[in-house]
């Protein structure tokens, strides 16, 4: 029968560091915490972002105003090579409809339609927003932008 011998890669393997245990060794006497003070002290030391009493820097720097970032709702791109390559002729393109066919994912609520690719398909577009040269391409290629049905 074949002995294997699994050795651990050189390094890898540390000892302990076993502190105040007499004058022969390094970390004798104050166990390599210095003399005195708060640091040295079992249970010692500052809690984090303290600075011996002077202000905190994260007191001092000044926090004012307002941000509308956690509120900020981004649009998902959707471009009309994509929406001419998922749809068939005649077709009625919404956010719905671009769900179901998974161009945007299940979870969108803000999809913005821009013009990059061709459209070769006559497309009904209805409640979505287009860019501007997304709305030259539909009406070029015979398709119809209506305005939302249910505002």
């Amino acid at each position: 029968m074949e002995q294997y011998t699994l050795k651990a890669p050189k390094g890898s393997k540390k000892k302990k560091k076993i502190v105040g245990r007499g004058s022969g060794t390094r970390l004798q006497k104050t166990a390599g915490k210095g003399n005195k003070g708060q640091n040295a002290r079992a249970g010692g030391g500052v809690r984090p972002g303290f600075e011996g009493g002077q202000m905190p820097l994260y007191r001092r720097i000044a926090r004012r105003g307002f941000s509308n970032y956690p509120f900020k709702l981004e649009a998902v791109p959707v471009n009309l090579d994509l929406i001419d390559a998922k749809y068939q002729e005649g077709e009625l393109v919404t956010l719905q409809s671009l769900k179901e066919k998974g161009i945007v994912k299940a979870r969108a609520i803000n999809v913005k339609i821009l013009g990059k690719g061709e459209l070769h398909k006559k497309l009904v577009f209805e409640g979505l927003p287009i860019s501007e040269g997304a709305k030259e391409k539909i009406l070029q290629s015979g398709g119809e932008i209506k305005e939302s049905s249910n505002e």
